[in-house]
């Protein structure tokens, strides 16, 4: 059986959002990046959501997460960020009809030897100021040229990738924008146009016209994040939906005395006249990071409760007052949406996994991937 957790996967919020970024993107393709199981989320179900409302190509990190989509049933293109990395992935690549970036010399030569006959498209990854991956803007287009010359690779597309596009000053992105462009334009000059040239990452998307309008030559956009209901940053508004909800059971209600202590070590105690405390069914071996005990909050019995103690391997605590009416076997709810839960609705239409990143001092990117995978994935809508 199941442990009594689970995250919820609400692919009618999954539609809402990709809907906004394609008219965000205007006549741009929307690239969606499903890479590390779809930031948490499956990426196999999310895939198919996608494609089915009429998304043209998907982007993961690495070749084994393409080849999975593909045993998934997945034909629609995949872009592959990391490129192939040995020779083995070159073969399961090509094998796969995946699309890999190539970052340098090495990596045409590796896709070239592994493809021989048969044409293979890839993009190439330019380093504008991410310094990440990537071939320097100064060698670019000799690496640009080498795949156009190729015998069995097309040269299908090219792309930057922001660094600072989720800062309010975005005199960097600019920056990037204008160094991509002078690539786009030395390249044109010897006879190299890429079909598809991308830079906006979720940040950059939302930032609306002033990115939009410093890459012209765009053709498509690569929103990750976003897809998911969650804001790159916080001056970033959007009608983002939250897609992931996750929950767990209450195991244990007790009543905790005067200055009693609460879970390993006793960092937390009671307070005077005492509390009654609520054991969930998650801890940090699900993803709940340990830095979120006596910082975090869930909500429970139609109101948000305070974690209280440590947060163990299987479990947490939650202070829900005196006199609580929380049961054994009522749910609550760590992050995502409240909708239909008691209490909510005018008060509050979700608890955003942003605010339980910051109580425990982290990112929303990594609550969504870290949620593990004994946490059974419920898929609606």
């Amino acid at each position: 059986m199941p442990r009594p957790c689970e995250a919820t996967i609400d692919l009618e919020a999954l539609r809402a959002n990709f809907a906004l970024a394609r008219r965000l993107a205007g006549r741009r393709e929307v690239i969606a990046v499903v890479k590390a199981d779809a930031y948490g989320h499956g990426a196999p179900s999310v895939a198919r959501c996608l494609v089915a409302v009429g998304c043209t190509r998907l982007a993961v990190l690495t070749v084994p997460e393409g080849v999975a989509l593909r045993d998934a049933g997945q034909a629609a293109p995949v872009l592959v960020l990391a490129g192939a990395r040995d020779d083995d992935e070159a073969r399961a690549a090509g094998a796969q009809r995946l699309t890999p970036v190539v970052h340098d010399a090495e990596g045409v030569a590796r896709l070239e030897q592994a493809v021989r006959r048969e044409r293979l498209p890839v993009h190439v990854e330019v380093d504008t100021g991410m310094h990440r991956m990537g071939v320097p803007a100064a060698d670019a287009v000799a690496l640009m040229q080498a795949v156009q010359d190729s015998a069995c690779l097309d040269l299908e597309g090219v792309f930057t990738h922001f660094a600072h596009a989720d800062e309010p000053d975005l005199a960097p992105s600019l920056a990037q924008a204008e160094r991509f462009r002078r690539v786009l334009a030395d390249a044109r000059a010897l006879g190299i146009a890429p079909p598809v040239v991308h830079a906006d990452n979720s940040a950059a998307l939302m930032c609306g016209k002033p990115l939009a309008e410093a890459l012209p030559e765009a053709t498509a956009v690569r929103p990750g994040i976003m897809l998911y209901g969650v804001r790159p940053a916080p001056h970033l508004e959007g009608d983002l939906r939250p897609v992931m909800t996750l929950r767990a059971s209450v195991l244990a209600v007790r009543d905790v005395g005067t200055g009693a202590g609460v879970g390993y070590g006793a960092t937390w105690r009671a307070p005077a006249g005492g509390t009654r405390v609520a054991t969930l069914s998650v801890g940090y071996a699900d993803g709940v990071p340990w830095t979120t005990g006596n910082a975090g909050f869930v909500w429970l019995g139609g109101a948000r409760r305070p974690i209280v103690g440590r947060v163990s391997m299987d479990s947490i605590a939650v202070d829900v007052g005196a006199g609580s009416k929380v049961a054994v076997g009522d749910s609550a709810v760590l992050f995502g949406s409240l909708e239909g839960e008691p209490g909510a609705g005018e008060t509050a239409s979700c608890l955003p996994v942003e605010g339980a990143a910051r109580a425990a001092g982290t990112l929303h990117y990594e609550l969504l991937v870290r949620v593990g995978a004994r946490v059974p994935r419920v898929v609606s809508g």
